[in-house]
């Protein structure tokens, strides 16, 4: 842990929620395990009288090659993770960082500092007494492995079809972006009328925070609006447009509701009594990345672009009659892009020409309404322009404007009425553009089902519904479009570290066939992953790919270990299926040990509730169940495949017998062709 606090100083990774929550205990002391258990069954095993220094360096040697590669795997398969980008790659790049300088740190160590310290600390009785639980296990595995190795078409028939079944379920797993965080704070979108002015939605913000209070005040610690934003805000909204901002208390003293879900329900519930408003509920954090990278505020927005106004409203009253209808539809809201007051003067050209007034003239005063630039006053080096603006008494309607008196050029005086035709018509509030491209966005929340099938669903609906003209079309945006990038990009770096895994792997055994063996166990340890997702109702997400990508480093481990004493005890005469059931039996006991640490440590990040913890939990609930599953393959279907593959080998030197055999020599019988 040191060792990876030093490096995040020097290589200015910032301790984290990821960057910090990501260490596994039981991933970083895995090697420091096996070398351990090794070097205590040797010393208690030991009966030739050598020193324990000697036997404790054997036991190191033996193992070092499986435990080396096993971690640099480990380390290898998380360096594809730093090329993710957007938001999961500020997530999950520092927790890649931190994991490979603590497995750089456990590497140097259990190579170097464990076995000095067995070598002090180990009894020669330490390794000749198993307790009871060690004894237990391997009384119940002995004949499982031996009616394994018997019924080896069963035994790999059964792994298949676990493995058809796991790769269907992953099919009917939910999708989305990364788990919503509870961030402990709602933000309320209001939307009002595009012609409400301001001190009606200061009125209404008042209201709301009032009613809210009231109702909810065991759940609200503090409630503010916000109603517009600044001039330089790049994200510019209408007075029409406000953000309550609510804080909650603990949960602990909540009575109206239990979840943060059922809250949310409720406050929709207490402000469906005010009319003409709508709202939509989201997060502070999660409202200004989506707004910030997606350019919608909301999980999912449907973009309609063309170019004519009218026409894009009435998409966009489809869309959002569409989505309505659609299970976990929470929270639809069509942008606004029409429905601002809009003063339409239409000059009588006709009568300003009897009167000598020009259009100009009759434009300047309607100007005057807000303000009309008549000159510039200079005061030394400063200037200030001169501004006219029209009383109060006649900026309150088009008839009250249309009864400014204009001055003709013969000295007449006609009131505005009579030069020009002053309407109020509904004109356009916002005018957005994407690419260069008019649009408007239909917005919706996704509550009880996952982003994926809804948008899947939306797609299917809006194209087989929505009549569009020529030039219009029609995109999704929000969290979909997170998702869609980072799924485009986990689509390389997958491939990549299973590459990096094989290669590993070869480099390894030297053979192609030792290295498919622990290669198979990948596939088959993520249905363990998948499982577990689908016993907790967990979706798919960049946090639980980046938990498989993470197992498949992790489940190599004890195959290599496995199958490193397998050709050991090869290389000492014994027969195949005698080779593979020892070496099978011998390491049970580490590869039990190394499997339940690596769950344990990923067991808080599991079950944690507190704020951040739904980004870990489906991360460390891949992990759990892939080592758990992994465990199995390893101990029963991996001695079964080595003999299945058995008769495609070919009989080849493998590396010299270990200095300390594994079994006695006089049991030793000819090598069969070994694979």
């Amino acid at each position: 842990m040191l060792f990876a606090f030093d490096l995040m100083l020097r290589f200015g990774v910032a301790g984290s929620l990821m960057s910090l929550g990501a260490i596994d205990f039981g991933l970083i002391v895995d090697s420091s395990v096996i070398q351990v258990e090794n070097a205590v069954r040797r010393v208690g095993g030991d009966t030739s009288g050598r020193s324990t220094v000697d036997i404790v360096r054997d036991a190191a040697i033996e193992v070092r090659k499986p435990t080396l590669f096993g971690e640099l795997i480990i380390m290898i398969v998380y360096l594809p993770i730093l090329t993710l980008g957007g938001i999961e790659g500020k997530m999950f790049r520092p927790m890649a960082l931190t994991v490979i300088f603590a497995l750089v740190g456990s590497m140097l160590l259990s190579f170097t500092l464990m076995p000095v310290l067995s070598s002090f600390g180990l009894s020669r009785k330490a390794g000749r007494h198993e307790n009871a639980l060690v004894r237990f296990v391997g009384r119940a595995y002995a004949p499982l492995l031996r009616r394994a190795l018997g019924a080896r078409a069963l035994v790999l028939g059964v792994a298949a079809l676990v493995f058809c079944n796991g790769a269907y379920l992953a099919t009917q797993l939910g999708s989305e972006f990364v788990p919503r965080l509870r961030e402990g704070s709602i933000v309320i979108n209001t939307v009002r009328l595009a012609s409400v002015d301001l001190d009606e939605s200061v009125r209404y913000g008042t209201l709301i925070e009032r009613a809210l209070l009231a109702q909810f005040p065991d759940e609200i610690e503090r409630v503010w609006t916000r109603t517009g934003t600044a001039e330089v805000a790049t994200d510019p909204m209408g007075v029409e447009l406000s953000d309550v901002f609510i804080t909650l208390t603990d949960r602990a003293t909540w009575k109206r509701a239990s979840t943060q879900d059922e809250l949310v329900l409720a406050l929709e519930a207490s402000l469906s009594g005010f009319p003409g408003m709508r709202a939509v509920m989201t997060q502070p954090i999660e409202m200004r990345v989506n707004e910030m990278v997606a350019g919608v505020r909301s999980d999912v927005g449907v973009k309609v672009f063309g170019d004519d106004l009218d026409t894009l409203k009435r998409l966009g009253k489809r869309v959002d009659a569409i989505l309505k209808s659609l299970p976990g539809a929470a929270d639809v809201s069509v942008e606004q892009v029409t429905g601002a007051p809009v003063l339409q003067v239409e000059v009588d050209r006709a009568a300003i020409a009897r009167h000598g007034i020009s259009v100009r003239e009759v434009l300047d005063l309607v100007r005057a309404l807000g303000t009309l630039e008549v000159g510039e006053m200079q005061e030394g080096e400063r200037r200030f322009p001169i501004t006219v603006r029209l009383a109060d008494q006649y900026r309150t309607s088009p008839a009250a404007l249309g009864r400014v008196l204009v001055a003709a050029h013969n000295g007449d005086r006609l009131p505005l009425r009579q030069l020009a035709k002053l309407t109020l018509v509904e004109g356009p509030s916002t005018i957005n553009r994407e690419w260069g491209k008019r649009r408007v966005v239909v917005q919706t929340n996704v509550r009880g089902r996952d982003v994926g099938s809804f948008v899947a669903e939306a797609t299917a609906r809006i194209e087989a519904e929505l009549e569009r003209p020529a030039g219009y079309y029609v995109r999704f945006g929000g969290q979909f479009e997170h998702l869609q990038d980072a799924a485009a990009r986990l689509m390389m770096v997958v491939p990549l570290s299973l590459a990096l895994i094989f290669a590993l792997l070869y480099f390894t055994y030297r053979r192609l066939l030792d290295a498919a063996r622990v290669f198979l166990d990948v596939p088959l340890a993520a249905v363990g992953g998948v499982v577990a997702l689908w016993l907790r109702d967990i979706p798919l997400s960049v946090s639980a790919a980046v938990g498989f990508i993470a197992l498949s480093g992790v489940c190599v481990l004890g195959d290599m270990v496995l199958i490193s004493t397998v050709r050991q005890k090869l290389d000492l005469g014994l027969d195949l299926r005698s080779a593979v059931e020892g070496a099978a039996l011998e390491r049970m006991r580490p590869v039990l040990m190394t499997a339940l640490v690596a769950a344990i440590g990923f067991l808080p990040m599991a079950l944690n509730t507190g704020i951040g913890a739904e980004v870990q939990r489906p991360l460390a609930t891949v992990v759990i169940g892939g080592v758990l599953s992994a465990t199995v393959l390893t101990l029963v279907v991996q001695p079964a495949l080595y003999l299945a593959l058995a008769r495609f080998g070919r009989a080849t030197p493998t590396a010299a017998p270990p200095s300390t055999p594994t079994a006695p020599a006089a049991a030793a019988t000819p090598a069969p062709e070994e694979p």
